[in-house]
């Protein structure tokens, strides 16, 4: 994890501009470079580094000896460039992941080099020889990048919008010009002797319906007939490729099927591995939290060093404008599910040396885990839904889970957003992936069942959504967000929210408060998010939290669309 910055075709002191650039210093706190490109002296690239890798040579801007004339700024890790080094016989001059970016685009361009890539990234690359730039996302935009581009040839991208706020010499109104760059994607720009820049093309180099060069399974997983198996052997690579660090790891560890299992994963690989050091595990919740106890029983059974953070709801309260300020976002469940891990990661980054962490996010899209998954309408729809939640994550929960950690300076890792396995996943017979039994993501729970890897009961734990796993059973954090933003917002407000809010009004009073705190921080950029997150086919609910779900068991499920179990 780390922060990128570029600016191409300034007008204005470059020098000025490129005070923008700390506002994400949080993103790499070990190291800063700002950088002018040669010949373009109205252009500017700027980096904040996290060490992970290669704490000598891995500086960004990166350029080799071999293609000088090639600058690359990228946020992400590269599994396979091992792998694409051995291939191509390239000659790595580092030992930076992130060097294979430059001789892939050397060996077939920016597209090319984008789907021989697997991992996650966001870059900015510069080639000086062809003046052109770069830009390309992963596929599930798991590391963040906006994008600001004007008429004039101006461009500016960086990794979070703020960045990029003031950039537009004070066109605020105009909130379409930052963006997030769209995951998957490559763009491509002409770049004149001035620096301007003109856009030439944006190419989707993966998509659900589109698989990159690097989508085969590799021969070393060895697939076989047995779909749970599989299922275990994909999980397992996509988590033992991400141990790739120099910096200990810890995991966030909720209690729930999908942070167990991939704690109890890294546990078991690491000590595999021979890693000499425990593997951390957090929790986070209030008095007498679900969440807690149920990861409490998960660290004893895989042997981590287990610590358990508490918060009061006046600390989750005081902690919502940083949350907003950090995620850049307005969405209701969004903002409520982040402030637990906001507050476990600002504990983790103040009380251990962890840097590196692992969490489950993507299961519940992938593996239909939401609870109204039990009520879709047919076998298509709920494959449809499951499709499009995976392709907006990088809105919603990808976007949680990498603001609130790197407000903290650390780096995410995501497992099960690995594309050998959603790749896999997704292939199965929707019939296979839907809820099954009355339980929810019952495929993904089938395939490790009788392992040992983790106790039954956690395993088989029903879905809950972080944000009400974290309550205390006396009081939930839901409640005591009603009567706080009861005392903050009143009825007048709301009735006037869709003059004083025009897209997408707040209907609730959180909703509202929420909106208020986000545009004190990033007026008129609301369509940042396009739309407000809420669960299907129950019927409307002004609410998004899961215990305002009923919860379908099987025997509301109608006879056409019987459980199939593989």
């Amino acid at each position: 994890m780390c922060g990128i910055w570029a600016i191409f075709g300034c007008d204005q002191d470059v020098s000025k501009q490129c005070n923008s650039a700390l506002k994400i210093a949080h993103r790499g706190p070990d190291s800063f470079r700002i950088e002018n490109i040669n010949h373009y002296n109205n252009c500017c690239l700027a980096f904040h580094r996290l060490v992970i890798v290669d704490d000598i040579f891995g500086m960004q801007p990166m350029r080799i000896r071999s293609h000088p004339h090639i600058y690359v700024l990228y946020n992400g890790e590269i599994y396979n460039y091992r792998t694409v080094q051995k291939q191509f016989n390239f000659q790595y001059l580092t030992e930076c992941d992130g060097e294979a970016i430059i001789h892939l685009y050397a060996q077939g361009g920016a597209e090319y080099a984008a789907s021989m890539l697997d991992g996650v990234f966001a870059f900015c690359l510069l080639d000086t020889a062809a003046k052109k730039v770069y830009l390309g996302r992963d596929t599930y935009g798991i590391r963040p990048m906006f994008r600001l581009l004007k008429d004039d040839g101006f461009l500016a991208i960086c990794s979070e919008a703020k960045g990029l706020l003031g950039l537009a010499h004070g066109d605020e109104d105009h909130d379409v010009e930052i963006i997030p760059f769209p995951p998957g994607n490559v763009e491509s720009y002409d770049l004149e002797s001035s620096g301007k820049v003109t856009l030439c093309e944006r190419v989707e180099f993966h998509s659900f319906e589109k698989k990159p060069k690097w989508a085969d399974i590799p021969a070393a997983v060895k697939l076989g007939e047995d779909i749970h198996e599989n299922i275990r052997l994909l999980v397992t690579d996509a988590v033992r490729k991400r141990l790739m660090t120099h910096r200990h790891l810890g995991c966030l560890l909720s209690g729930g099927l999908d942070s167990s299992l991939i704690a109890a994963l890294v546990v078991k690989l690491a000590k595999e591995s021979g890693l000499q050091y425990p593997i951390q595990t957090y929790s986070i919740g209030m008095e007498g939290s679900p969440d807690v106890l149920a990861a409490r029983k998960v660290a004893a059974h895989i042997g981590s060093e287990h610590h358990e953070v508490s918060f009061t709801p006046e600390e989750g309260i005081a902690a919502l404008d940083e949350v907003i300020y950090s995620l850049e976002s307005w969405d209701t469940t969004t903002i409520r599910a982040s402030v637990g891990m906001y507050l476990v990661s600002r504990y983790i980054k103040k009380e251990t040396d962890r840097v590196v962490i692992f969490s489950g996010e993507g299961s519940d899209e992938l593996a239909q885990g939401y609870i109204y998954f039990h009520q879709q309408p047919s076998l298509e729809e709920g494959d449809a839904e499951s499709r499009r939640l995976l392709k907006d994550l990088y809105l919603f929960d990808v976007l949680r889970s990498d603001r609130t950690t790197a407000a903290h300076s650390l780096e995410l890792r995501v497992p099960l957003l690995d594309h050998h396995f959603t790749s896999y996943y997704l292939s199965l017979p929707a019939s296979m992936r839907r809820p099954q039994q009355g339980i929810e993501k019952y495929l993904l729970r089938k395939a490790f069942d009788g392992t040992g890897l983790l106790p039954s009961e956690i395993l088989w734990r029903p879905k809950e959504a972080f944000s009400d796993g974290v309550s205390s059973v006396k009081k939930s954090w839901y409640e005591s967000l009603q009567e706080f933003v009861s005392q903050e917002v009143d009825d007048a407000m709301l009735e006037n929210s869709p003059k004083r809010f025009p897209f997408i009004p707040p209907t609730t009073k959180e909703s509202y408060f929420y909106r208020e705190v986000f545009e004190k921080h990033f007026k008129g950029h609301a369509k940042w998010i396009p739309y407000r997150w809420m669960p299907k086919w129950c019927g409307y609910t002004d609410d998004p939290s899961a215990r305002a779900l009923k919860h379908y068991k099987q025997s509301d499920v109608d006879e056409d669309k019987k459980d199939i179990e593989v």
